[in-house]
């Protein structure tokens, strides 16, 4: 059964690192995004052990990555007059390689589109019909095209997913926390900090010009491409918290680049109904849980390579990525990164903060993440099958 005309929803990690792989084996590749550009921002992100290296390596991007790098940075926890009160390790939070997403993304796009694969931007998928031989789609503003199989790799709030395995509220649990990331026009010092109330976090400051918030909710209703409105929900949120957060907010009302998600973590019991297959935080995300991009781009590696080592039977590949890779999923199946980001009273934020400063507790966890990291077998599909 032969495969050929691939859609890919997403064009943020997991979908450029898959268009990467489905190139290199002879697939034409389309993806479209509902932004209306590449978007730049965002945090860093980072890989973990020989198991992200190794698929870093085999698609020749190793060295870029490590070009771009930001480097793990030292982040001071402070009190609300400044003073330190513990560290956070670089490596904490950076793992191995560090890089920003917004650059991670662009050399995964320059490298696919380059390659010859199809960008379509400020559009999306409406419906998704499946035949005897494809998947017609339909989309907002372009003409209903036919795919052999269609990929959701669009993140925590999957159109693809939605559409095809069913409303959000069914695969999605929302964890009780929000976070916010802006780029602001300004910088806030050279040494990154990160200062907590009782609910609330807000840290800034060190290479890059943004700011990141994280605070309990309950869950809001609002419109993620309301920029606006995001904003005031995050200025009402930190209304009357000390340290330099005043100044903070203030930059933010002037922010062009301003981004409010909820903490919340995937469950479903599979990633492919028929002809559509799920990858990244569509299938496993877990927010902030800080596996997302390691999983997006080893997930890539392992769908594509079962679709052509199957010959292009998408029934055999998906149930050889999903038997081969929900194992390593596991990592972001635990955890909530909300009640460590911002502790909910202050005795809590005092035991967090200890955890750094006396660093036992920190060394085992790091072991077990790098753990997670490796806990799985690359296969080698060098030498695919022929189509």
């Amino acid at each position: 059964m032969n495969t050929t005309n691939i859609l890919i929803s997403g064009a943020s990690i997991g979908g450029p690192a898959l268009a990467f792989w489905l190139n290199r084996y002879g697939y034409a590749v389309t993806v479209v995004e509902k932004a209306l550009a590449l978007r730049l921002g965002g945090q860093a992100v980072d890989f973990k052990g020989e198991t992200h290296l190794t698929v870093l390596r085999r698609m020749g991007i190793l060295e870029d990555v490590r070009r771009l790098q930001t480097g793990g940075t030292d982040q001071e926890i402070v009190d609300a007059d400044g003073r330190r009160l513990a560290v956070i390790p670089g490596e904490f939070t950076g793992g191995e390689l560090e890089i920003q997403r917004g650059a991670l993304s662009r050399l995964l796009y320059e490298r696919t589109a380059a390659a010859g694969c199809e960008y379509v931007f400020g559009d999306s998928v409406t419906s998704l019909t499946e035949t005897s031989d494809g998947v017609r789609v339909t989309f907002e503003r372009g003409a209903p095209r036919t795919f052999d199989l269609v990929v959701g790799a669009d993140g925590i709030h999957s159109n693809v997913r939605r559409l095809a395995f069913g409303p959000e509220s069914d695969h999605v649990r929302f964890l009780g926390h929000y976070y916010a990331l802006a780029d602001v026009p300004e910088r806030f010092g050279n040494v990154a900090q990160m200062y907590n109330e009782p609910g609330r976090m807000v840290a800034l400051g060190g290479p890059a010009s943004s700011v990141f918030f994280a605070f309990a909710s309950p869950e809001l209703d609002f419109d993620r491409y309301d920029v606006e409105g995001m904003k005031r929900i995050v200025v009402d949120a930190f209304a009357g918290m000390g340290w330099r957060t005043p100044a903070v907010i203030e930059a933010v009302r002037h922010a062009d680049d301003f981004y409010l998600d909820s903490i919340s973590q995937v469950r479903i019991d599979r990633y492919a109904k028929g002809r559509v297959v799920l990858l990244g935080d569509s299938a496993y995300g877990n927010t902030l849980g800080g596996f997302g991009t390691g999983l997006a781009m080893v997930g890539a590696y392992v769908l594509a390579g079962e679709l052509t080592a199957a010959g292009g039977d998408h029934r055999v590949a998906f149930r050889r990525y999903e038997e081969g890779f929900r194992d390593y999923t596991r990592i972001a199946r635990n955890g909530n990164a909300g009640p460590f980001l911002a502790p909910g009273t202050w005795g809590r934020i005092r035991m967090r903060n200890r955890i750094f400063k006396y660093g036992l507790p920190l060394r085992v966890m790091m072991r077990m993440t790098n753990r997670f990291a490796t806990n799985i077998t690359l296969k080698d599909y060098s030498s695919p099958v022929s189509r």
